[in-house]
């Protein structure tokens, strides 16, 4: 198990963590929003209940898990991008961290298209 200081060292827990507390507050913005803005009379439905924090709690967890899920997944499909406005040639961006200790990158050409695939399926 891994001691607390060296999980937040860990790069991709950092990335992660960061993106997922960039969701929550994008979360709760829109919660709050929905509640300034009251579309449809919905602040007025929730706070007439006898229990309002538990429809405003299920409304925020279902906008965290939305919103969390879409900021951590476009951060982790983002990783092998170049953010610094690179062409397309140029250095190859490696990951953060070693997947598999001592394991090399193998290139591997590959061919697009259906005739490639039909190709492959007719040997």
């Amino acid at each position: 198990m891994l001691r607390r200081s060296a999980l937040l060292g860990h790069p991709l827990f950092r990335l992660l963590a960061i993106n997922l507390a960039i969701g929550v507050m994008i979360a709760a913005l829109l919660l709050g929003g929905l509640l300034y803005l009251n579309p449809g009379h919905l602040r007025d439905l929730i706070f007439a209940d006898h229990s309002p924090f538990t429809a405003l709690g299920l409304l925020l967890f279902g906008f965290v898990i939305t919103f969390g899920s879409a900021a951590m997944g476009s951060a982790i499909m983002a990783m092998g991008t170049d953010l610094r406005g690179g062409g397309k040639g140029g250095r190859k961006l490696e990951l953060p961290i070693e997947l598999i200790p001592g394991a090399k990158a193998i290139p591997v050409r590959a061919e697009q298209g259906a005739r490639a695939m039909r190709r492959n399926q007719l040997r």
